[in-house]
């Protein structure tokens, strides 16, 4: 499954991916291109996420809530004390919210999709695989190892910026592969490859999107910048530091060659034992980040609406300015 980065052609060690520095918001803090202080970059995920139908999502959350709440009454004594209106306990009933989808067992699957990542990435390490592991983790990663037995795994967990849409994020991995393409044509090369764990009825055009933007970034070494979130004096100096656009040079770095026009999505289903590999189309998901960028743009509009001043209201006014 690894492999040597001087077996790739062009390929060349990537920057570990360390913990990035985030603001307030849970954006990565970045020192842009050409210098100046460090700013907040949207999440990839956030970033595209307005292109995406999510009435389904919606409801299911609203299902979860329910049920939580019907297993957890002491949520519901809780909230009958508190004012949706009010800000502080509006922040205190979406965390009695939270709870209310825990006990309903909806975060549970999103804990088990992180653990089945923490383990693909032992193998795609080469590393022995935890002892604790159970009997189907056992089964889900066998069939991960078969089904990308083809791909040559060149980096894992990377994280790039696309400075032209000011957003940030980590792409699962960076896997080389040669043989049949998306129309049976011989290909090959580096492909940007993400792996889903839940359910990819819904969202095709948001990982689509979502591989094209990062197959677009520029690697980005937060460490050539460093701080210690912890110490929120040193921190808050650190964020109105202004950095030259010399040093700012030096933490980018362009990607190993990467095919734009294609991604890999690798769907390892929690429990199932299988995993099955798609190409995403990553011309239509550049599109649909152009689209995004447009819809985020627009949202900043503050003149859509303006008051209504009717032919009576303005003689009001003037007769009133007369008085």
């Amino acid at each position: 499954m690894s492999l040597n980065l001087m077996d790739i052609p062009q390929a060349k060690p990537l920057h570990p991916n360390l913990s990035v520095p985030r603001d307030g918001w849970g954006r990565p803090l970045v020192v842009p291109q050409g210098g100046g202080k460090p700013k907040g970059h949207t999440r990839t995920t956030t970033f595209i996420d307005c292109i995406e139908d999510k009435s389904s999502l919606v409801d299911w959350l609203c299902r979860n809530v329910l049920i939580g709440a019907s297993k957890r009454a002491d949520l519901l004594e809780k909230a009958r004390e508190l004012d949706p209106d009010d800000p502080a306990d509006k922040k205190k009933l979406n965390e009695l919210a939270e709870q209310a989808k825990d006990a309903a067992g909806a975060n549970e699957k999103s804990r088990k999709g992180t653990y089945l990542h923490d383990l693909s990435e032992y193998v795609d390490r080469g590393e022995p695989l935890p002892k604790t592991i159970s009997g189907q983790d056992l089964d889900d990663m066998a069939a991960y190892m078969m089904e990308t037995s083809a791909l040559k795994v060149v980096a894992v967990e990377q994280f790039v910026i696309v400075p032209e849409l000011s957003v940030g994020g980590t792409f699962d991995r960076l896997s080389y592969y040669e043989g049949p393409g998306p129309d049976g044509k011989p290909i090959s090369g580096n492909f940007i490859t993400d792996t889903k764990t839940g359910s990819i009825k819904y969202g095709k055009l948001k990982m689509a999107s979502q591989l094209a933007v990062y197959s677009r970034g520029k690697l980005y070494d937060h460490t050539r910048f460093p701080v210690d979130p912890s110490d929120k004096r040193g921190f808050a100096a650190w964020k109105k530091t202004e950095f030259t656009a010399e040093q700012a040079a030096e933490a980018y770095s362009p990607l190993p060659p990467v095919n734009q026009d294609w991604g890999i999505i690798v769907h390892l289903p929690q429990g199932e034992g299988v995993c099955k590999l798609y190409w995403a189309d990553l011309k239509i998901g550049w599109a649909l980040a152009q689209l995004a960028l447009t819809i985020r743009q627009a949202r900043s509009t503050k003149s859509a609406l303006r008051p209504f001043v009717s032919h009576a209201t303005t003689e009001g006014l003037d007769s009133s300015a007369r008085v």
